[in-house]
């Protein structure tokens, strides 16, 4: 029997939450400009997602998008993995190599982690950003190529620049457009439309069917911080995909350890921090869920706190 080939699902970036919508204009807005963007925000956040969307919003949409890890590269390859090198210009070098610059011609050129560039390589870069024009390694010929550059960083690089590790010539050059990608904990109406997101993405690239999610899987997934971010979501959807492919999630059904930190993050309901632009019924679910893990899953003595009875509980958890 022939096998389908794993489908492919492309998941435009959660917008739901005020602040992102918000987000979202000022990002249209700069799209619509060549200059320089530089993403700041904790790692798994979604930086290079919004990279690309700025990318696809720009009039460079239909040009190549092209990303480079600059926490990657080792110090020796990365002038080369950047502008290419002539056949013979090192050991190994058996062909000429064309570099994520020239690759984007036309396009945009993301830098991601930028903070761990090595220093030997900034100043070319500055060179590039100032002409537009580059040589490859071991090259004598100048090339011109015409790219946006984006950015992103964990660290801010005015630290980066106080601590010697950044040029603050080319940190001057690069500073255009500074926007701050907020954490998942910061805009908690996100998550469930990307949980749903993930769901449909996950379920097709694996070839299985969905799981269904209980309203108490998806309160302790709220209540969650998520310290690793829309990264982090990803991975727990992509556990749940393919542990309960077809089936029931539950609370006791999500990764190990996604459940303490719920539990642990609220020390009683008095203290819990709601997002009001949820609805309502969110909210409730949130505030039942955290009764129910600081009762240590003893759903009578939850009923008693919430004022409702065990079968109500039960019936508003399935």
């Amino acid at each position: 029997m022939t096998r389908r080939p794993l489908a492919t699902v492309v998941i435009e970036p959660t917008m739901a939450s005020p602040r992102m919508r918000s987000f979202d204009r000022i990002l249209r807005a700069v799209a619509a400009k060549h200059v320089t963007v530089t993403f700041v925000g904790e790692s798994g956040c979604g930086k290079e997602v919004m990279a690309r969307r700025l990318h696809d919003l720009s009039p460079r949409r239909s040009g190549p998008f092209v990303p480079i890890n600059c926490a990657a590269i080792p110090e020796a390859l990365f002038e080369s993995e950047l502008f290419g090198h002539e056949r013979g210009a090192f050991t190994g070098a058996t062909e000429r190599g064309h570099g994520k610059v020239e690759m984007a011609r036309g396009g945009t050129l993301f830098l991601d982690e930028v903070a761990d560039m090595p220093l030997s390589v900034q100043p070319k870069l500055l060179r590039f950003l100032e002409t537009r024009r580059f040589m490859r390694v071991g090259g004598t010929k100048k090339l011109e190529v015409d790219a946006r550059l984006v950015l992103a960083t964990l660290r801010p690089l005015e630290d980066e620049v106080r601590a010697g590790r950044f040029r603050e010539d080319l940190f001057y050059r690069v500073q255009g457009i500074v926007l701050v990608v907020p954490p998942l904990r910061d805009r908690r109406r996100d998550i469930p439309p990307l949980i749903d997101s993930f769901i449909a993405q996950l379920s097709a690239i694996h070839d299985c069917p969905r799981p269904r999610l209980t309203r108490s899987a998806r309160a302790a997934m709220l209540a969650y911080n998520w310290p690793g971010n829309v990264r982090q979501l990803r991975n727990v959807i992509e556990f749940v995909t393919i542990l309960r492919a077809g089936k029931t999630v539950r609370v006791q059904d999500l990764p190990p350890g996604l459940e303490p930190a719920s539990r642990d993050s609220a020390a009683g309901v008095d203290t819990l921090t709601l997002d009001l632009d949820q609805p309502l019924s969110a909210m409730i679910d949130q505030i039942v869920e955290h009764v129910i893990l600081e009762e240590h899953g003893n759903l009578g003595r939850a009923a008693r706190r919430l004022g409702i009875s065990i079968r109500t509980l039960q019936r508003r958890r399935a």
